[in-house]
């Protein structure tokens, strides 16, 4: 699902489009989008945008009248930029956002359409959707400390944990845990504190750099193609490819439906780490649902 520097672009292509734009209609495909029912989602209908935020992994529109947007877009969930007064017509569309200039569609390619959309009034409801995790690029490295160990979880776990830190997802910890060279497995309490300051060093660095490349890859244009993966990360998605550091093969742990990779020389001392000896950990610790994981 998009995470922090896909949010990010989103949000950026989302304010030079329509913020101070009227949203004129809202043509709604799908009944199981919308989960709020006071205020009605027609209620933003004639409403300006006036902001456009991110809210851990969700996308938040401010409109006029103290009405907000909250889009998740979960795995499959996505934004198009499409011609003046289109409606929604595939199988993949959900909502149409019409404004004068071009009308936004939610897409998912997801039979079981998770992705979600809240009409909210006033921020104190805002504020109720958000997850609560601290914000990973703005954060010192004292407050990243103090959220990596508030709990002993394991380092992938406290990563992705939405709880603990915004906007990072099953993707970019793969990414974070590989450039900071330490196992995806290895417990948040058990760290040093050089270990804390890599890890610090190696989550902004690889946010940062990440989101840089994706704005320069869009440039002006709207991203149609939001995606968690992408060719050139270095581990993520890349079971066993080799690693551009070292050139072993990535490695991966496979758990319900999700998988950790990660490349064994930079990361585990050469360990190949075993899923069914890692299972009564993995119960414990990893996410069980999609939802969860956010």
């Amino acid at each position: 699902m998009p995470e922090l520097p896909d949010i990010t672009i989103y949000t950026e292509a989302l304010t030079r489009l329509i913020v101070g734009e009227r949203l004129l209609k809202i043509d709604l495909r799908s009944p199981f989008l919308v989960r709020t029912f006071d205020p009605e989602i027609t209620a933003v209908e004639g409403k300006r945008v006036l902001e456009i935020s991110r809210l851990g992994k969700r996308i938040v529109w401010h409109l006029e009248d103290d009405l907000f947007l909250i889009f998740h877009l979960m795995i499959a969930g996505r934004f198009h930029c499409r011609k003046p007064n289109s409606r929604p017509s595939g199988k993949r569309d959900l909502c149409g956002f019409q404004f004068e200039q071009v009308t936004l569609m939610l897409t998912e390619a997801n039979s079981k359409q998770r992705a979600g959309l809240w009409c909210i009034r006033g921020r104190d409801q805002l504020a109720e959707h958000d997850p609560g995790g601290i914000d990973p690029l703005t954060c010192s490295p004292e407050e990243f400390r103090t959220a990596l160990q508030l709990e002993n979880r394991t380092l992938k776990r406290a990563l992705s944990n939405p709880k603990t830190f915004s906007g990072i997802g099953n993707a970019y910890s793969d990414e974070i845990l590989h450039a900071a060279q330490l196992s995806p497995l290895l417990l948040s309490g058990k760290l040093s504190e050089d270990e804390i300051a890599q890890l610090y060093e190696a989550t902004q660095q690889t946010l940062t750099e990440w989101t840089d490349r994706l704005r320069e890859k869009t440039g002006d244009k709207f991203p149609e193609q939001v995606t968690a993966f992408h060719s050139e990360m270095a581990v993520h998605g890349k079971f066993g490819e080799p690693c551009p550091v070292c050139g072993q093969r990535v490695a991966r742990i496979v758990y319900a439906d999700r998988e950790t990779n990660y490349c064994p020389h930079c990361q585990t001392g050469g360990k190949v780490l075993k899923d069914r000896a890692l299972s009564r950990l993995l119960k414990d610790d990893w996410p069980s649902t999609v939802e969860e994981w956010e």
